[in-house]
């Protein structure tokens, strides 16, 4: 009985960290570049990470829902959320953002870095009507605020370089670029 509970409690103690939240905080030291401060929540249980961009009035939420394959911002100055489908080729697996939050914090990367991979979404001036489609998260999220999807642009766009987006900076490793009308000033 004894080795039943012993077992069972280093059990639990080896599992709980691959089952549990935690949290990175990175800081720009200096608030280069207008980023903030970024922490980076990870739930493996339910394939969500979430990022917080903590800079003011340009605060924003993202998060990463790859259960469901969406992901959504949350722009706090515009007072909207836009969801997106996630591009599994740009954007990191759930361990890999993981690991990226790891090596940025630990090692001290940041803007002086390799340049981030982008992606560029056309935000579609129509408001969604059921954020249940995107999965619980998503639309516990954004519920309550206007809601618009957004579609990736495959290559660059002029009309889209010259107009204004509003850009997200996930961990100097991921740049999304969101235009369109409702973005914009």
């Amino acid at each position: 009985m004894k080795f039943t509970i012993v077992f069972a409690g280093l059990l639990g103690l080896f599992l709980a960290p691959t089952l549990a939240d935690y949290n990175i905080n990175i800081s720009d030291d200096n608030n280069a570049a207008g980023s903030g401060q970024q922490s980076v929540s990870v739930n493996n249980e339910h394939n969500v990470a979430n990022v917080d961009n903590n800079n003011g009035w340009d605060s924003w939420n993202t998060l990463w829902d790859y259960r469901n394959d969406f992901a959504a911002v949350r722009l706090f100055r515009k007072k909207s959320c836009i969801v997106h489908k996630m591009n599994k080729d740009a954007m990191p697996s759930i361990e890999a953002l993981d690991a990226l939050a790891k090596e940025n914090k630990l090692q001290g990367k940041g803007p002086g870095g390799p340049p981030p991979k982008g992606l560029m979404y056309s935000v579609n001036p129509n408001q969604v009507d059921d954020l249940n489609k995107f999965g619980q998260n998503i639309a516990s999220m954004c519920r309550g605020v206007p809601t618009y999807l957004a579609e990736e642009i495959q290559g660059a766009s002029l009309f889209f370089q010259s107009g204004k987006c509003f850009n997200t900076n996930i961990l100097w490793i991921l740049n999304i670029s969101f235009c369109g009308g409702t973005v914009e000033d």
